[in-house]
């Protein structure tokens, strides 16, 4: 009977080959490989982003709550893509004003994507014209002009 993979004592390169291969079928590999996550991220792979803000909005949480959750829709400065980040904290959307230049990271859902009770939201603000956003809700600093 014959088998399906080399055994011998110089099989080791086709194993690979065959090995490499047959990875193309996992899902998870191929997604990686051809890096079609990144094509789709407005990020680009990126950790964080800068963005100037171009207007509040209030988006409504999902069921079972009811909220307006305080967001802003910003410009993304290195490839001018639009996306939709929430401002964290008690008033925060008092200390954030439209052209307002911000640092914009993942909310940290699974996968990437929206977190909780906000729907297609998968950003949020951290840094206002370079200043902490918690500093400048708490009131320890002030919002330097730009």
């Amino acid at each position: 009977m014959g088998r399906k993979s080399p055994r011998g004592l110089f099989a080791a390169r086709k194993l690979r080959r065959k090995r490499q291969k047959f990875r193309w079928s996992d899902v998870e590999y191929r997604r990686r490989m051809l890096r079609l996550d990144e094509k789709v991220d407005p990020l680009e792979g990126a950790p964080m982003a800068r963005a100037i803000v171009l207007e509040k909005v209030g988006i409504e949480s999902k069921q079972p709550n009811s909220a307006l959750r305080k967001c802003v829709r910003v410009q993304l400065v290195k490839n001018g893509k639009q996306v939709t980040a929430f401002l964290p904290g008690d008033g925060a959307l008092n200390v954030v004003d439209e052209h307002d230049e911000v640092m914009i990271e993942g909310i940290g859902g699974s996968q990437g994507r929206a977190m909780g009770d906000l729907p297609g939201v998968r950003y949020k603000v951290f840094l206002v014209n370079g200043v902490p956003l918690n500093l400048l809700i708490t009131g320890k600093v002030k919002k330097p002009k730009r």
